[in-house]
């Protein structure tokens, strides 16, 4: 025979443990709701776009490429750039002048 557990509650009555539960669920929704960051879908742009969002020529590019500063993506023969790397390599650039 399986041995059975039993756990009593004295004091509350049924409606105000479950109350007491619903509460408690509440506040951690609250807390997952308000510090909950939407997952947002890589933006692939162009060679031709990343060259226009960076402010260089194409060549630049295809030299920042070669020297590591951008990670190009190959699907083919198509060359695409994340936007979120264009931005962050900007940065990198501007604080690397100072």
């Amino acid at each position: 025979m399986a041995a059975s557990t039993i756990t009593q509650i004295h004091g509350i009555t049924p409606e105000e443990l479950k109350e007491s539960i619903l509460n408690d669920v509440r506040e951690e929704l609250k807390l997952l709701a308000q510090n909950f960051q939407p997952v947002t879908p890589s933006e692939y742009v162009t060679r031709k776009e990343a060259a226009e969002i960076l402010k260089i020529s194409v060549i630049t590019l295809s030299d920042w490429n070669k020297k590591g500063i951008l990670n190009p993506y190959r699907l083919g023969n198509l060359i695409r750039y994340k936007r979120a790397e264009l931005d962050e390599a900007l940065v990198q650039i501007n604080d690397s002048k100072k």
